[in-house]
């Protein structure tokens, strides 16, 4: 079903402008019956903070912005779905156009702003799901205008912990003007003290909820010291890495549209955030897991992903190109890699190339 939905949709798609073809493609999804996806093979099973999924393989935010399809993402073979940004007030976002694709890099520049239908219609749909089961999570971020964006954080954080898996504190988006300052060592402290603190307090009335931070590939490595530190310290679940990148990599063909201002993302990405995962996976020390994303288009790359420190991977530019199908391929190659290398477990990859991957040249 997955390839023959690929095989139909995937021209027409390419016809549209990027961002009708992604509401297209929304609506597709929830209309096209999906059967149940096969049952994974257990070696792909990963328990990470404290969540056990049948597979490491989820869908990043972006994709589902306001909770729109995520059961019918996991029927697709996902091992978790993550929907958002999620703001608290609905807001609109950036002016259209906004959203680019770069056919000949297998890349996408977008410069949405965090365009959301706000907490109160996502709270409803994820708590008309959550007896379905199934691991999807919540990200989250302040509205453009808030006038104090920790206490959007802290709000979306109390809302949400009973319907979320887990929730991601999304700070590294480049499209919102000023956000990716609160990755700043005191202010960022003063985030994560808030969130942690309102977690905490929810907890027995909605049950132990992870929270995630999700950091940007573009910072410097002495402020990365800082936001692994301040998140040691606050003692957060878990960090995904990372964002997309306002750096444009040398060798993009596509130079028109790589002028765009807005984040990229999709396989030029792969070797900067390979790197800033690895460096955050050593400087973390196995304090909590990782999320990697960035750049997975292939079973190679989210390979290499784990191996350079991921216990979990996201995808989501990769789809734009390769479809669903691409789900699939990464399952069957870390299947390989497992008889290929006689390994029982997927944890044995994490981060095995880490300190190899710290100590290469700096990303071009």
């Amino acid at each position: 079903m997955i390839g023959l939905l690929d095989r139909l949709a995937r021209p027409l798609l390419y016809a549209l402008d990027p961002e009708d073809a992604h509401r297209l493609a929304i609506r597709m999804l929830q209309v096209v019956p999906m059967p149940p996806p096969a049952k994974d093979d257990k070696r792909l099973a990963m328990r990470v903070f404290g969540l056990n999924f049948s597979n490491p393989i989820g869908i990043a935010a972006g994709f589902d912005k306001n909770a729109e399809i995520p059961d019918v993402l996991l029927r697709a073979g996902f091992g978790f779905v993550e929907v958002g940004t999620i703001t608290p007030l609905p807001q609109l976002g950036n002016s259209r156009p906004r959203l680019f694709r770069l056919d000949a890099d297998r890349a996408v520049i977008n410069r949405l702003g965090f365009n959301s239908e706000g907490g109160d219609t996502v709270l409803r749909r994820l708590a008309a799901r959550a007896p379905a089961g199934g691991i999807v999570g919540v990200n989250v971020g302040a509205n453009k205008d808030a006038a104090d964006r920790v206490a959007d954080y802290v709000r979306l954080i109390e809302r949400f912990a009973a319907v979320a898996s887990y929730v991601t504190v999304n700070i590294s988006s480049p499209n919102t003007p000023g956000l990716r300052d609160m990755q700043q060592a005191t202010v960022l402290d003063d985030l994560l003290a808030r969130v942690i603190e309102a977690r905490d307090r929810v907890a027995p009335n909605a049950g132990p909820t992870p929270v995630l931070l999700k950091i940007a590939p573009d910072l410097a490595l002495a402020d990365l010291d800082d936001v692994v530190g301040i998140a040691r310290a606050r003692r957060v679940d878990g960090m995904i890495v990372g964002n997309t990148t306002v750096t444009r990599p040398a060798g993009l063909r596509d130079k028109a549209k790589a002028q765009q201002a807005g984040g990229l993302s999709g396989r030029p990405l792969l070797a900067l955030a390979d790197r800033m995962l690895a460096e955050t996976y050593v400087r973390v020390e196995d304090v909590f897991p990782l999320v990697g994303a960035g750049g997975i288009d292939s079973g190679a790359s989210a390979l290499g992903k784990i191996r350079a420190g991921a216990s979990l991977v996201q995808v989501y530019s990769g789809l734009v190109f390769r479809g669903l199908g691409l789900v699939a391929e990464i399952k069957r190659a870390i299947l390989a890699a497992l008889e290929r290398d006689h390994a029982q477990s997927l944890a044995d990859y994490v981060g095995s190339e880490a300190a190899a991957v710290t100590a290469e040249p700096w990303p071009a």
